[in-house]
């Protein structure tokens, strides 16, 4: 059992290694959704490519609005358990998995109802609509083990333990990969089966981490008579969680948006666009994460008040920041028609072009996200949800705006540039924020 308490001793190192298992942890998880993409592309070809592209944003609407809920409940379980207050961290475990249980079911149900309207909203081709309303149906199906597997991992790193869910999800990102090789790559089988294979990654590890739980964190092991909702932590659960699951939704609602104009240039283009962002959610998904250590770290003193390591831990993070944007704008603009080449095995069609030209300005641009997410683990950890929300719909809005206003005439381009013009709005809002509640509630004394 790995249960760290960030409260104490050196900053830097515990932060480094606890956001280090986050970001491996992530990359597998996009690894799967990746290999899924390259597979379908090679072996079944660039329509049922363009219609996964077209589920994914989708999809992680309902993905990261799972996910914004768990990081709000980890907030809480986070100031509990740097608080020292065992009691309310199991009531807000079990106030947790109740109400996601319910929840998360009806997600289940809803999605499969409305998705043939949804992808008649998103303007989705006629020849490709049928295999994407497919792929949709499957994949909601999996909701609540998605929600579980959140749910479980983020009460683990709430306690500090950052490895486990690692190991759990690299388990089920192989058995997700291999699946596919083999049912698709060797036996030929079509969409359906890398939906199959999603939902059956996905449940493995849910259940992985449930046993896990039972067997070696009493502090997290509820009795069936525990498993009851407390009202008061519901509605901090909801105000914390719901206004991270909206703000976490904020993104993909604006990249189903942007989806709309980009399936109005083809499905080259839409082929393109869907590569392009499985290698923007490896760029953004590690500042994501260390994100999310900043959170945690932060989360952990403000509970304990100590809040000049909050300030210290927060630096350091940024540090993260940077550091990992010199790695991705280096690899992601050297290997920018290779990375395109794995998408498709024709080599000569224009979709490769279209990414590379792509990922040649966004390698830059990665450097933007990296500032904005950081700060935004620092006011999540405080519990400033409103603060998040606020940002990143300046930066959704706007992004979404200027995709409309350009695409006509840049192209796939115009995404990227649209993306730098909301994150620097985002940064105005943000920075003079962050001075101002540091001049407020933190000592001058701090270094």
């Amino acid at each position: 059992m790995a249960i760290v308490k960030m409260t104490e001793g050196k900053i830097f190192s515990p932060l480094f290694s606890y956001s280090l298992s986050l970001v491996i942890g992530n990359l597998f998880q996009l690894a799967y959704n990746a290999v899924d993409s390259i597979i379908v592309g090679q072996f079944i070809g660039k329509e049922a490519l363009a219609a996964v592209g077209t589920a994914s944003p989708v999809m992680n609407i309902v993905i990261l609005g799972i996910s914004g809920i768990c990081i709000g409940a980890s907030v809480l379980m986070s100031n509990f358990f740097g608080a020292g207050r065992e009691d309310m961290l199991r009531k807000e475990m079990a106030t947790t998995s109740v109400f996601g249980l319910l929840f998360s079911v009806s997600i289940a149900i809803l999605g499969a109802i409305f998705t043939p309207a949804l992808v008649r909203a998103l303007k989705v081709p006629e020849n490709i609509q049928g295999i994407t309303i497919l792929y949709l149906r499957i994949v909601f199906f999996g909701s609540p083990f998605t929600y579980f597997y959140n749910a479980l991992s983020s009460a683990m790193k709430s306690v500090g333990d950052s490895k486990t869910p690692l190991k759990f999800l690299a388990f089920s990102s192989v058995l997700n990969m291999s699946l596919d090789i083999i049912l698709i790559g060797f036996f030929g089988f079509g969409i359906v089966c890398s939906a199959v294979t999603t939902v059956v990654a996905q449940g493995a590890s849910a259940i992985l981490c449930i046993i896990y739980v039972y067997k070696k964190i009493p502090i997290l092991s509820l009795s069936a008579r525990e498993f009851r909702i407390d009202g008061e932590l519901l509605k901090k659960t909801l105000s914390f969680g719901g206004i991270t699951a909206l703000q976490q939704s904020v993104q993909p609602i604006c990249k189903l948006l942007i989806q709309g104009a980009v399936n109005t240039l083809g499905v080259d283009v839409m082929a393109a666009f869907n590569a392009v962002t499985r290698v923007d959610d490896f760029a953004y998904t590690p500042e994501q994460s260390i994100a999310q250590g900043i959170t945690t770290f932060v989360a952990q003193n403000e509970g304990a008040g100590k809040r000049d390591r909050v300030v210290k831990g927060f630096r350091r993070g940024l540090i993260l920041e940077v550091l990992y944007w010199v790695f991705i704008c280096i690899f992601s603009f050297t290997f920018r028609y290779r990375i395109m080449g794995l998408f498709i095995s024709d080599k000569t069609s224009p979709m490769i072009s279209e990414g590379a030209s792509y990922l040649a300005l966004m390698a830059f641009l990665y450097i933007f996200p990296a500032f904005t997410n950081g700060i935004q683990g620092f006011f999540r950890g405080l519990g400033k949800m409103k603060i998040t929300l606020l940002c990143t719909t300046i930066q959704a809005c706007l992004r979404v705006i200027f995709v409309y206003i350009l695409i006509g005439r840049l192209g796939i381009e115009s995404v990227a540039i649209s993306s730098m013009i909301g994150w620097i709005a985002m940064l105005l809002v943000e920075v003079p924020l962050y001075f101002s509640y540091k001049k407020k509630n933190i000592a001058k004394t701090v270094s």
